[in-house]
């Protein structure tokens, strides 16, 4: 199954869409670690500290109504 993880950093937030529920549960996992790591296309991806962490089946809607 794809979605969007929706990560919640201390100034920031990051949507990973088109991921693997599995690279989501990966990431829950590590909430509250300084260093929150995943593979990424191939690449090893550090997020630092990460909490919460939420999932969206499918891709989020970004459509503002502007």
């Amino acid at each position: 199954m794809k979605g969007t993880a929706i990560l919640f950093q201390e100034d920031t937030v990051t949507f990973i869409e088109n991921v693997d529920h599995s690279i989501f549960e990966e990431i829950k996992e590590q909430c509250g670690c300084s260093h929150c790591n995943c593979r990424l296309e191939n690449k090893l991806v550090d997020f630092g500290s990460v909490s919460p962490v939420f999932w969206h089946e499918d891709e989020v809607d970004w459509d503002y109504g502007y």
